[in-house]
């Protein structure tokens, strides 16, 4: 399907016309025109393959991956976040900031410390010339996601930081960032840099796209900026070139004209004046530009130069002879008429531009022959997914070639897959040439989403284990704990125990076999109970009955006495050990120094204690021995 001029005409005026940029606070934006993107790949491309299968090597110091998500320290080249099976509970589902369905977009999983994730060097520039470097970067955490790192990239000009976002939001949009600077006098060759300044761990993940470099000069506009209509057997008309800015003191321009719809552009021979006339009046549409720069040595630099909007005059041609064929049951309209029965049909029609139009129709009518085909649909595997497809195949009884359209994407082929949809309604019609169709109206539900379930937070002592059993609605074919290291898991994880030394939040994640994935969360809070017990009297008489005297602890509330010390009325040390267990009668003291009997009485102590958290502390007091 050809696309109409004034929407050629809006796109490409948006393009070369007016600068992206959103918001850069303290930083002088391009006010004009831009020129080419010298980053020819700057937005990554596009294909059908959810991933790019090699590494750009693009990023230093990160590592490329095809089993996305990616970790930190890694990135990928992708086409849409929610293809994955295996997507971060707290990442968008996404695809890359262009109109293109199978647009291409960097991942980012920003490694623990800052470092660089893009990085090119641009030759052939030109001396004292201004340029805009610019990207579009999203947040890839969801807004309602809390208390994760937020991305904070720089933009450098040979290692020198020349601007910086600040922290990017969790809006869910793709946000403009760049910033404009001026070459130095003989500097032709630039280092182009973005950084990542925020640590990695939770968050600080991040999308890329459309990465510019442009030249940048002043507003070069052909006004006025809509199609110029003429008829066939109207006079030619001047097209002007107006400039609006003083940043070019020599500006030199060169007009230009595309002969396929703006896909490719021609110097006009002698067209370097600030005007020029369209004189062809053959019946079609005819594509102008401008090329502008700061001298005639830029002007030849493609790196160097702005571009104009794109002026299109259409010629209405006067006389038009057209065949069409239309199938059994349809209409064809005719000026006002809808005509339905083949023949040859004569008609002066006013354009709508007001030129005379005279029009000769042949018209056939074919029968219909009843076209149908196969058609499949795949639900979503998981609720909020867009995995769900649409299959049409063994289309039959029609006039090839044939047209498959769902919702506005076209495919010509007699088969078509339509994958990465999410649930909703969607209308497929099934054409041919001769416009014999057929439509179907189809529905791909959700699946009931994936519900996780874990008990409510608890208190609970120093030393206490806790069972938490897991709830899910679905089966589930793995399972992570965060933190793990404080986790100790059975086969599947669905009843681990947990003996946190403080008070900590865990988050269980599971993922279903489908490849769903939720996430819940569970406080347990720590109190920090000490339970040491010391007598305060023994009886070493031998009789089985507190005969001596050591200190008591549950266990593993407390982990060790590191040294025990006892003291008798005169400071002198009658009993000490170091590093033994609690509640041990056979390591304590039998109320004898240097292998005598000591007297009744009083004796000091001191035991140091190690708890579970590695807290040591030191508890004194008084023993009586009685005999």
């Amino acid at each position: 399907m050809q696309t109409h001029p004034i929407f050629l005409l809006r796109s490409l005026f948006l393009i070369f016309a007016l600068c992206r940029i959103i918001h850069l606070p303290a930083q002088e934006v391009c006010t004009g025109n831009l020129g080419e993107n010298i980053f020819d790949a700057g937005d990554f491309g596009s294909g059908t393959t959810n991933l790019i299968p090699s590494d750009p090597g693009i990023a230093p110091g990160y590592t490329y991956t095809l089993s996305p998500p990616p970790s930190d320290g890694f990135y990928t080249i992708t086409n849409n976040t929610g293809a994955w099976g295996g997507l971060y509970g707290t990442w968008l589902r996404t695809r890359d900031n262009s109109t293109s369905p199978n647009g291409y977009m960097m991942v980012v999983n920003a490694s623990y410390s800052a470092g660089i994730f893009y990085e090119r060097t641009v030759d052939g520039l030109c001396e004292n010339t201004l340029y805009e470097f610019s990207a579009d970067i999203l947040n890839l955490i969801m807004s309602s996601v809390s208390n994760h790192i937020q991305p904070n990239v720089s933009f450098l000009i040979n290692d020198e930081v020349r601007y910086s976002t600040g922290n990017i939001p969790q809006n869910e949009i793709w946000n403009t960032y760049g910033f404009t600077f001026t070459t130095e006098p003989g500097e032709t060759s630039v280092k182009l840099t973005l950084r990542n300044n925020a640590p990695g761990g939770i968050g600080n993940d991040l999308a890329l796209d459309n990465i510019s470099f442009r030249a940048c000069g002043p507003a070069a506009l052909i006004l006025p900026v809509e199609v110029a209509n003429i008829c066939e057997d109207g006079s030619p008309i001047t097209l002007n070139a107006t400039v609006q800015g003083g940043q070019f003191s020599n500006p030199a321009l060169q007009w230009q004209q595309s002969f396929d719809e703006g896909a490719t552009w021609e110097d006009i021979p002698g067209g370097a004046g600030n005007s020029i006339q369209h004189t062809q009046l053959s019946g079609g549409y005819y594509y102008y530009r401008y090329l502008l720069a700061n001298s005639p040595a830029n002007l030849a630099n493609s790196k160097c130069r702005i571009i104009s909007n794109v002026k299109v005059v259409y010629v209405q041609p006067r006389f038009h002879s057209v065949q069409d064929t239309i199938c059994e049951g349809g209409a064809f309209l005719f000026g006002d008429t809808p005509l339905m029965e083949g023949g040859v049909y004569i008609d002066t029609l006013i354009s709508s531009i007001g030129c005379d139009s005279i029009v000769t129709l042949a018209l056939t009518v074919v029968p219909d022959g009843g076209l149908i085909a196969e058609v499949a649909a795949n639900d979503p595997s998981c609720a909020g997914y867009e995995d769900g497809a649409i299959e049409v195949a063994d289309v039959r009884n029609f006039y090839p070639p044939v047209s498959i359209s769902l919702d506005g994407m076209v495919v010509t082929a007699e088969q078509a897959s339509f994958p990465s949809l999410s649930a909703g309604s969607y209308y497929l019609t099934i054409y041919d040439r001769l416009g014999c169709s057929v439509e179907y109206d189809i529905v791909l539900n959700d699946p009931d989403s994936l519900r996780i379930g874990l008990e409510p937070g608890r208190a609970i002592g120093l030393g206490d284990e806790v069972i938490l059993p897991v709830t899910s609605n679905y089966p589930l074919a793995s399972a992570e704990w965060t933190p793990p290291e404080l986790v100790i898991c059975d086969d599947d994880c669905l009843k681990p125990m947990l003996q946190p030394l403080q008070t900590t939040t865990f988050y269980f994640t599971g993922i279903t076999e489908a490849g769903c994935i939720a996430t819940d969360s569970i406080l347990i809070e720590v109190s920090e109970v000490r339970s040491v017990y010391i007598p305060n009297a023994f009886s070493p008489n031998d009789d089985g009955r507190n005969d001596r005297f050591t200190l008591y602890a549950d266990v593993p509330n407390v982990q060790e006495v590191v040294s025990a010390k006892i003291f008798n009325r005169w400071g002198a040390t009658v009993f000490e050990r170091e590093n033994f267990l609690p509640n041990d009668l056979s390591l304590g003291w039998n109320g004898a120094f240097k292998g005598k009997e000591s007297p009744d009485g009083a004796y000091a102590y001191v035991f140091r204690v190690r708890f579970l958290d590695g807290v040591e502390l030191e508890y004194t007091g008084v023993v009586h021995l009685v005999r």
